[in-house]
């Protein structure tokens, strides 16, 4: 490709080739910097480059030259656009070239002997400068201005004698992209031969008069048809030496002269009947008196002709408002005004005739006018959809009012007294633009289309611009005219301006005229009253629920008030004109509670179910109004038990044997309530603060009440002998039965098993086995205890505890949730099916925006639901006399061959792990026996790999150095592991140094427990090694002060289970708790994922803040330590 050639085409040049909107638009391409890729050939006569179009659209454009001296002539273009010649893209490629090559020259510094010489050189690629000039030949073939016929254009050059002749020159030949498709005459000459200004100016002429057709074969064209800039482009062709040529017999002129500019007239005169007013023709500052004119310009006139002797006349034109009428005017010569119309005509007539064309008012034809005023004037049109407001200014002119929009000028104003009058009452114009949603889009509108931009686009930035903006900003920035526009109102906003702005304005002395018909717009005087009332719908479970919204005495629908404060509606208008606010605090907190009863399913089509668990939502719900007769029992049933609290507190049962603390005390007025209401609920008190004699308590009261009544306690079988042993204790007087196996193992059925026993007590694994028989039994009342062993709403056994039939369930755990809310709502499904019905809804209502954290507020309103069915006092709230608990994390090290085998194992794994984190849950089995794998190796190699058996494990030397000295010392401790093989190791090592310790874990059977536990507590061994998973819960061993956690679990709940086996109710001595993590290893991690873990614990159950889900692929990653 050839440099930069030194093209040097300005915009000006370009609107003589092109039409006027084109070059606009590529003006603005080329500043935009749309052009790219700019080259040209090598022999510099060709122009390429690349044009960025709208969309996204990229087009290739292409442009060839002549050279004729040192100048260019464009000779052909073409572009990949839709329009393909003559574009806007080409116009862009032209001028951004010219840019280039100017800046090149302003750069490049030319010697002074280059500048004298160079133009003395013959360029060879300079070609012979045509020399036949071009002229166009202007017909009326209707016979001139005297039939309105209009002038038409043909080309024509000099002949052979010099005259002007049609051969060898059309509008055709002369375009080289037109002149192929139509053919050639024969006589037509080269485009080379005219002279390249008058070629330019004529081509310009030709493609303007084209617009819409560029191939016609017109060969003639009438003026009648031309654009407006026509004479714009006839007049640069005859500065450039283009020769307007008459047509002697059609014209009956020898001349033709191009006019600036015309307009008419209208000049007012006084005679003795009256006023005269009469049309005037201007043609250049001159009035026109010759023979008639003509218009030029279909439906719009652009321009004129007239004949002046031998003169033809032609130029632009400037049309009145209203070309019709002003015909009229002329085919009448004149107007005539009677004396008494003059003070009409000169009011009201006069003033509109000067705002739309030049009036000249001869002297004395009038007097000056007496003119009063300004009035600020308001016209309201209201209709079903809401009201118009106009605003105008009239004046008192000689006795008639006057009316002026608020931006039309006129002699008869006093802008001064309309600025102070508008300043007054700017305050409310503000309030008014307020009040409209729609403000700024019509401000917007009405500015754009009253705007005198350029283009187009400096329109629509103008617009974007404003349209974003906010509309408060724009009102505080608006002047008057912005602030007086024509506005629709909605019927709410129409209402609050008729109350709040309207009479406002009145008192500031605006007049204010209605149109339509206007409603009887007030603000409601009082709050909102809503009320409840009950229809029975005799032996359902449902009753039907009727919510009533009193708005001064009308009755609103809540269903109206609901879907407006959904659309956040701030106010709403009722059919009679009166509207309320809607930030109502009552109103809004009916819709919330709405909303959350249809969500739960407590509200369906209108009906309540008559047995609804979920008090604390009906108390909040009817607090909001007045509740009828018919409902006052489900309301006052509603209260009792959002309150959970007897009115009475309850004595002991007879019999009973324990003394109760003041909270255990609580905790069983607590639990007879939920009794005596048969609503169930989770007693989840801290562990180690007496949940099972609690429960003792209100079943010998149930007892007490039904002596018939039978109790199923479900336990883990680990903790059934000590259910036992308690019952024995505090309620000597029940019949008590413990069943440990089967009917078939026994060979008994469990119904005369259980005949005549008050309270029986058996394991999950019975009674999931066996779950036929326990169902047909009759049961006055289910104790779960430990009931963490069914959160899983999907397990067996999860299904058949809440399958078995009972009038009142009761879950006891200090862990009612541990990985996810799913896990509370198994429960409360359990022992309060009424409160939160379906898995789903609550997922949706409650886990998601929970746990996601998008509605954290969700949290608060949970615990509010579940208060009445939960209970839960801490040992830092209750237990202010129990012993400290200091807990320490201990950091062992790896022996070095240790830890080689370790980071050997790792590594692998980590890899393994990290390839099946891509599909999480199909791979999860796989995933956490890695994570297993490596969490043994952390504690023994041998645990791992047999052939590392003989390798050392940190923990148990530690273990080992540190137990003789504690039991020396009149200690006991508790040591819990996960895992029994590695309980097992410690085991061994501590009876090789000739130590005696108690073992238990979950193989054992219920008569090794015992005899373990009892060994423990009776004092025969001082250490006791236990599987945290079978023994970390259900057991009180208060005689050891010691606990050593040797490996960290997922699960925080979980060990804090284990160690609270020693701190409990009974404990005498401060407990020390070591949980001992092996540095450098996944351990490390898992103690950081406990954490979190735990806040998930405290954030529902013991109020605190928000917390994250259960283990997922981020916790893998981060616990293996992948990227």
């Amino acid at each position: 490709m050839a440099p930069l050639q030194p093209l040097d085409m300005d915009e000006s040049y370009l609107r003589a080739e092109f039409d006027g909107p084109t070059v606009s638009r590529g003006v603005a391409y080329a500043n935009e910097g749309r052009i790219s890729g700019l080259a040209w050939t090598a022999d510099g006569r060709h122009l390429v480059g690349q044009c960025d179009g709208s969309r996204g659209m990229v087009y290739r454009v292409e442009a060839s030259f002549s050279r004729v001296g040192g100048e260019f002539d464009l000779t052909d273009a073409w572009c990949t656009c839709p329009v393909g010649v003559d574009c806007k893209h080409l116009v862009a490629l032209l001028l951004t070239a010219s840019a280039a090559a100017r800046s090149r020259r302003a750069t490049t510094s030319i010697a002074p002997w280059r500048l004298l010489l160079d133009g003395l050189v013959r360029d060879e690629a300079t070609t012979t400068v045509g020399t036949a000039p071009l002229g166009i030949l202007i017909e009326m073939p209707g016979g001139g201005p005297k039939k309105m016929t209009g002038p038409t254009l043909r080309l024509v050059t000099p002949g052979k004698t010099g005259s002007w002749v049609r051969t060898g020159v059309s509008w055709n030949s002369i375009e080289p992209e037109v002149r192929p498709v139509w053919g050639s005459s024969g006589q037509d000459r080269a485009v080379e031969d005219f002279v390249p200004e008058h070629l330019r100016r004529v081509r310009a002429i030709g493609r303007a008069m084209r617009i819409g057709d560029r191939y016609a074969r017109d060969q003639v064209f009438r003026l009648e048809d031309a654009p407006a800039d026509i004479w714009d482009l006839l007049a640069a062709a005859v500065d450039a030496g283009v020769v307007l040529v008459p047509h002697a017999k059609t014209t009956r002129t020898s001349e033709v002269q191009l006019v600036k500019e015309s307009s008419a007239q209208l000049v007012v005169t006084r005679d003795d009947d009256g006023l005269v007013v009469s049309p005037n023709l201007v043609i250049d500052g001159h009035i026109w008196d010759g023979s008639p004119a003509g218009l030029l310009g279909d439906p719009e006139p652009h321009g004129i002709f007239a004949r002046s002797d031998k003169t033809l006349l032609m130029g632009p034109f400037t049309p009145p408002a209203s070309i019709e009428a002003l015909k009229n005017l002329f085919a009448n010569r004149s107007a005539r005004i009677p004396a008494a119309d003059i003070d009409e005509f000169a009011t009201e007539m006069l003033p509109r005739l000067a705002e739309s064309m030049a009036v000249e008012v001869v002297e004395d034809a009038l007097v000056d006018a007496e003119v009063s005023g300004p009035q600020l004037q308001l016209t309201v049109r209201s209709d079903d959809e809401g009201s118009e407001v106009t605003w105008e200014v009239a004046y008192d002119v000689n006795g008639r009012q006057r009316l002026f929009p608020v931006d039309h000028p006129s002699r008869l104003r006093d802008l001064d007294a309309e600025q102070q009058a508008w300043a007054s009452i700017r305050p409310l114009l503000m309030h008014a633009a307020t009040l409209c949603g729609d403000w700024r889009r019509q401000a917007v509108r009405h500015r754009i289309a009253s705007s005198n931009h350029a283009t187009d686009l400096n329109r629509a930035t103008d617009l974007n611009r404003l349209l974003v903006t906010p509309a408060k900003s724009l009102i505080e920035a608006a002047d008057i005219p912005a602030l007086t526009r024509p506005l629709r109102f909605a019927p709410l906003e129409a209402a609050m301006l008729h109350v709040e702005v309207l009479p406002q304005l009145r008192e500031l002395g605006v007049e204010v005229i209605f149109e339509g018909e206007v409603l009887d717009y007030r603000e409601a005087d009082s709050p909102p009253q809503i009320s409840f009332g009950g229809k029975d719908f005799g032996n359902s479970d449902w009753f039907g629920l009727t919510i009533t919204i009193d708005i001064g005495g009308n009755k609103v629908a809540l269903a109206d008030i609901v879907r407006e404060l959904s659309g956040k509606a701030t106010h709403m208008l009722l059919p009679n004109g009166i509207y309320f606010a809607l930030d109502n605090p009552e109103l809004k907190r009916l819709a919330e509670l709405i909303d959350e009863a249809r969500a739960l399913g407590e509200l369906e089509n209108g009906k309540v179910r008559q047995r609804s668990h979920n008090a604390t939502l009906w108390d909040e719900l009817m607090a909001l109004g007045v509740v009828d007769k018919e409902l006052a029992a489900w309301e006052a049933r509603m209260k009792r038990l959002a309150a959970a609290q007897p009115p009475v507190p309850c004595a002991l049962p007879e019999g009973f044997t324990a003394e109760l603390r003041d909270y255990q005390a609580e905790g069983l007025n607590w639990l007879n309530f939920l009794w005596e209401n048969r609503i169930g609920g989770i007693l989840a008190d801290d562990m180690g603060l007496g949940k099972t004699v609690q429960t003792l308590a209100m079943i010998a009261s149930a007892l007490h009440d039904e002596p018939d009544g039978r109790f199923l306690v479900v336990a883990p079988t680990s903790v059934i002998s000590n259910w036992a042993a308690e019952a024995a204790r505090f309620t000597p007087d029940l019949e008590v039965l413990t069943v440990t196996a089967t009917s078939a193992r026994v060979g008994v059925p469990l119904a005369e098993r259980i005949a005549g026993r008050q309270i029986v007590i058996t394991s999950y694994a019975l009674m999931r086995i066996g779950f036929e028989e326990f169902d047909e039994a009759d049961w006055t009342g289910v104790i779960f205890d430990e009931a963490q062993f069914v959160k899983n709403h999907n397990s067996k056994g999860h299904q058949c505890a809440r399958r078995l039939r009972a009038e009142f369930k009761l879950a006891i755990t200090g862990t009612p949730m541990e990985n996810n809310l799913m896990e509370l709502w198994s429960l409360l499904s359990l022992t309060a099916p009424g409160l939160f019905s379906s898995p789903k809804t609550f997922t949706e209502y409650f886990r998601k925006p929970i746990e996601s954290g998008v509605e954290p507020e969700r949290l608060a309103l949970l615990r509010r639901r579940i208060r009445p069915v939960m209970l839960r006092r801490t040992k830092e709230q209750v237990a202010a006399d129990l012993p400290a608990k200091q807990e320490q994390v201990l950091s062992i090290d790896l022996n070095t061959k240790h830890d080689k085998i370790y980071q050997t194992r790792l590594t692998r794994e980590r890899q393994k792990v990290l390839g099946l984190l891509g599909d999480f849950d199909e791979n999860r089995f796989a995933i956490f026996r890695s994570l297993t794998m490596l969490r043994q190796l952390s504690l023994h190699a041998g645990l791992v790999e047999d052939q590392h058996a003989g390798i050392a494990s940190a923990k148990i030397d530690y273990l080992a150095e540190q137990l003789p000295d504690l039991i020396a010392e009149g200690h006991s401790a508790l040591v819990f592991s996960q895992f029994t093989g590695f309980l097992r190791l410690i085991e061994e090592r501590l009876v090789d140094m000739g130590l005696d310790v108690s073992y238990l874990d979950g193989s054992m059977s219920a008569t090794q427990r015992a005899t373990e536990i009892k060994r423990f507590t009776g004092g025969t061994t001082q250490v006791f090694l236990i599987s945290l998973k079978a023994g970390g819960f259900g057991l009180n061993l208060t005689e050891a002060d010691y606990c050593f956690v040797c490996d960290p679990w997922w699960n925080p709940a979980t060990e804090a289970q284990a160690v609270d086996r020693a701190h409990r109710i009974g404990q005498t001595r401060p407990v020390n708790v070591y949980r001992l993590v092996s540095a450098g290893t996944i351990e490390e991690k898992v103690v950081a994922l406990q954490e979190r873990k735990r806040e998930l614990f405290t954030a529902v159950v013991d109020d605190g803040d928000l917390f994250g889900s259960a283990i997922g692929a981020d916790d893998i990653r981060e616990l293996i330590g992948g990227k």
